[in-house]
C-alpha cells in the first residue's frame, strides 16, 4: 500500500487512554489501575442528511465538529469512569466512594471539554472584541483594530492552553495525544506499529483539533476585514453571526494544509498549527504508546470484523444520549 493510498483515522486521547475512529466504528482502549486494558467500542450512525451536509464545503466542518464532539463525549465517560475501577470487586462503600470521585472527575474534564469550544467560540471571540475597543483612541483605523483583536485572542489562546495544561489530569492526557499522533503518523509511514517505531515518530500531526483551533483564529482575522468595527454593537453582532463561517472556512483550510503538507512550500502552510500542538502535545511514555497502539489495532480488526456482540455501553453512559 503506497503512502498515497493509506486510509486517514482520525483520534483523541481521553483519560489513561486513547480513541481512535475509522469510517464506521470507534474505539478507545483504557490503561486501568491494575495494568490492564479495557475497550470501549462505539458505532458511527449517521442520518443520511448528515452524510450529505458532510460532503458539501464550509459545512462540512461543522458537521463534523458537532458529530466528533458527541462522540467523543461518550469515550470520555467510559474511560473517566474505568480507569481507576478496581477488577477486584471492592466492598458497596468503596464503589459509592470511588463513583462520587469518578462523578467529580468526570465533570471536572468534561468542563474542560465545553470550556475549549464556549472559550474559543464565543467568549474568545468576544473577549478580544471589548480588549480592542479600549485601544481605539490610540488605534482607530478599522484595519489595525482587527490586527490588535486578533492578537489578543491569540494571547488568550496560549494562555488559556498553558493555564490548563499545568493541571496533572491534562498533562497525561497531553501525553496520550502526543500518542495518538505518534500512532497514526507511524501507521501513515507505513511501518510497523511497535512501541520502538511509534516513538521514533513525530508527535504533531497536520489533522491535529489544535490546529484547527489556531486557524479559527487566523481565518477569523481575514474575515472581519470585510466588516466594519465601528459602532461596537454591530461588531459583536458580526462575530457572533461570523462564528459559523469562520469554523467553516477553518475547516477546509485544515483540510487544504493537510493535503499540502507533502509538498515543497505549500507545506509550511500547517507550521503554525503544528507550533499550537507543542503545547497541547507531550511526549508519551512507552506504556503510553502501548495503549494507543492497541487502541488502534483494536480499531482495524472492528473496522473488518465489526465490534464484539457484547461490546454494550456501560449503564453510566446513558445520561450522555
Amino acid at each position: 500500500m503506497s503512502k498515497q493510498n493509506v486510509p486517514s483515522y482520525g483520534g483523541q486521547a481521553v483519560v489513561e487512554g486513547v480513541m481512535f475512529g475509522g469510517r464506521k466504528q470507534t474505539v478507545t482502549a483504557v490503561r486501568r489501575i491494575d495494568g490492564s486494558l479495557e475497550y470501549f467500542y462505539l458505532e458511527k450512525h449517521s442520518p443520511v442528511w448528515v452524510m450529505r451536509m458532510k460532503k458539501i464545503p464550509f459545512l462540512r466542518g461543522i458537521v463534523a465538529l458537532i458529530e466528533s464532539s458527541a462522540i467523543g463525549s461518550k469515550h470520555l465517560a467510559f474511560a473517566t469512569d474505568r480507569y481507576d475501577e478496581d477488577p477486584n470487586n471492592p466492598v458497596e462503600e468503596e464503589k459509592i466512594e470511588k463513583k462520587e470521585s469518578k462523578i467529580a472527575m468526570w465533570l471536572g474534564v468534561a468542563v474542560i471539554g465545553i470550556l475549549s469550544f464556549v472559550f474559543a467560540k464565543f467568549v474568545m471571540t468576544l473577549i478580544p472584541v471589548f480588549l480592542a475597543e479600549l485601544f481605539r483612541p490610540i488605534v482607530p483605523g478599522d484595519t489595525a483594530q482587527v490586527f490588535l483583536e486578533s492578537f489578543f485572542k491569540l494571547i488568550l489562546l496560549l494562555t488559556y492552553i498553558f493555564a490548563v495544561s499545568q493541571t496533572p489530569i491534562i498533562k497525561r492526557v497531553f501525553q496520550y495525544h502526543g500518542s495518538e499522533h505518534k500512532v497514526i503518523n507511524c501507521y501513515e509511514e507505513n511501518l510497523p506499529l511497535t512501541v520502538e517505531n511509534v516513538q521514533k515518530q513525530s508527535r504533531l500531526h497536520y489533522r491535529c483539533g489544535s490546529s484547527f483551533i489556531l486557524f479559527t483564529v487566523i481565518v477569523g482575522m481575514f474575515i472581519y476585514l470585510l466588516v466594519p468595527t465601528d459602532p461596537l454593537w454591530l461588531r459583536v453582532v458580526d462575530r457572533i453571526l461570523l462564528i459559523p463561517v469562520v469554523l467553516g472556512v477553518a475547516f477546509e483550510v485544515l483540510q487544504l494544509t493537510n493535503k499540502c503538507r507533502n509538498i515543497p512550500v505549500l507545506k509550511y502552510l500547517g507550521v503554525p498549527g503544528l507550533w499550537l500542538q507543542l503545547l497541547t502535545t507531550k511526549e508519551p511514555s512507552d506504556d503510553q504508546v502501548e495503549v494507543a497502539i492497541a487502541s488502534f489495532n483494536e480499531l482495524l480488526r472492528v473496522e473488518k470484523e465489526g465490534a464484539p456482540v457484547d461490546a454494550a455501553e456501560p449503564e453510566n453512559l446513558e445520561l450522555l444520549e
